[in-house]
């Protein structure tokens, strides 16, 4: 069985930057499971982009701005530049069919995930690690939210 790429969408990212989030804990085990079953893990910038401005938002409504740079620090140690896949110059290419994609989920889906599912499936990337479950409705796209979760999918879908 192939290793599978699975894309890190925001929310499981900022979880696993800030010990605070409710989510934390499962999604460092999510994360651990994917590492110790060799998966790939793929960060698109509009994922780091969309994680910058939660973890500073979220620092600033919860008092707790002087922590932004620990937060900050600790998304650097998650990921290197080199390992981020630049996708959001694909927009100005798929931007019809990223509209058409939001509109057809009426909203739910907001350009940046429309524009992350549209590249995952052009890509034949069939793993998306969030809590949104809005991404269930897509059919080439398995959203895996935990470690058992991850291997019911794998092992169904080898």
């Amino acid at each position: 069985m192939t290793a599978p790429s699975v894309v890190i969408d925001a929310n499981v990212f900022v979880a696993l930057v800030d010990a605070r989030d409710t989510w934390h804990s499962q999604a460092v085990a999510l994360r651990d499971a994917l590492m110790a079953g060799q998966a790939q893990l793929i960060y698109f910038d509009c994922v780091v982009n969309e994680t910058v401005g939660v973890i500073g938002r979220r620092a600033e409504e919860q008092k707790r701005a002087e922590q932004f740079g620990q937060l900050l620090n600790r998304l650097r140690q998650e990921i290197s530049p080199s390992s981020i896949t630049w996708i959001s110059g694909e927009g100005e290419r798929l931007y019809e069919q990223v509209l058409d994609l939001c509109l057809s989920h009426e909203g739910r889906l907001n350009f940046n995930d429309s524009l992350m599912a549209l590249f995952c499936r052009e890509q034949g990337i069939r793993y998306i690690a969030s809590y949104d479950r809005d991404f269930d409705h897509l059919f080439w796209l398995a959203r895996v939210f935990d470690p058992a979760h991850l291997q019911a999918l794998v092992g169904k879908r080898s």
